[in-house]
């Protein structure tokens, strides 16, 4: 059986104790209160402090909790309100398509898939909660690279890593698509990913009207498309589940 690793244990019970006691403790009181030695106590702070989990008055030099354990937090809060928000009306955006419904977040560099549907038919289907997604290929990632900032400097910089003979690589090339995304409310992706494989998202908005994600159906081309063109009647649906789940997020009318 695995062992624990100890430094990480004591390092998550440093934490517990300054997210349950007073504001701030001091190096003899997190060490007295562990059972440590007051070196090792201030050895595991100072690698916390450098990761901004933990922050160290300068006048008093007792320790609190940091800000990123915070935006941590608050992240997993915001993901976890949206996926909660969003299950009833991926359910009826899977019935209404007859397609795989997927809800995907910003996550380093790339779209998070938080939140899958299956395809409402009795096809053999693995689930995707927990896979990682391109940016700047699939419709999900596009959606999120054309209205979040943080998303867009990331498929800017990143590696645009070519998929198929039809993924879009250029920046030039990919800023129009975005810019295009922008001005119609949706993102497609036909067979940039996955050969024979279309998609198309719309971006979910929260109540400060930013971009907290983005959902989508995916499918064969063939089912998505009709005489070559995206059906609008599957578009119309993704970009009214968007909304569906922005106004449940408090986003005023749009």
């Amino acid at each position: 059986m695995a062992r624990n690793i100890q430094s990480l244990e004591r390092a998550a019970a440093m934490l517990r104790l300054l997210a349950g006691g007073e504001r701030r403790l001091g190096l003899s009181d997190i060490a007295s209160s562990l059972g440590l030695a007051k070196g090792t106590a201030h050895g595991i702070l100072r690698t916390l402090q450098h990761e901004g989990f933990v922050e160290q008055d300068e006048a008093s030099g007792r320790y609190q909790l940091g800000a990123e354990l915070l935006r941590l937090g608050t992240t997993y809060l915001d993901v976890h309100e949206l996926r909660a928000r969003a299950l009833v009306w991926a359910d009826d955006l899977a019935r209404a398509s007859g397609e795989s419904v997927y809800l995907g977040v910003l996550h380093q560099q790339g779209v998070l898939v938080v939140h899958h549907v299956f395809r409402p038919d009795d096809s053999r289907q693995v689930l995707e909660i927990g896979a990682m997604q391109p940016l700047h290929s699939t419709a999900l990632g596009k959606v999120l690279s054309a209205y979040d900032p943080v998303a867009h400097s990331e498929v800017v910089d990143g590696e645009r890593k070519a998929f198929t003979d039809r993924t879009i690589s250029a920046l030039d090339d990919l800023e129009d698509v975005l810019a295009l995304t922008r001005a119609r409310g949706y993102a497609a992706d036909v067979e940039e990913t996955w050969e024979g494989v279309a998609s198309i998202a719309a971006p979910i908005h929260d109540r400060r009207r930013m971009p907290v994600g983005a959902v989508g159906i995916t499918g064969a081309v063939e089912r998505i498309r009709r005489d070559g063109e995206l059906r609008p009647e599957l578009i119309a649906a993704v970009r009214d589940c968007a909304r569906a789940v922005s106004r449940d997020l408090g986003a005023a009318r749009f």
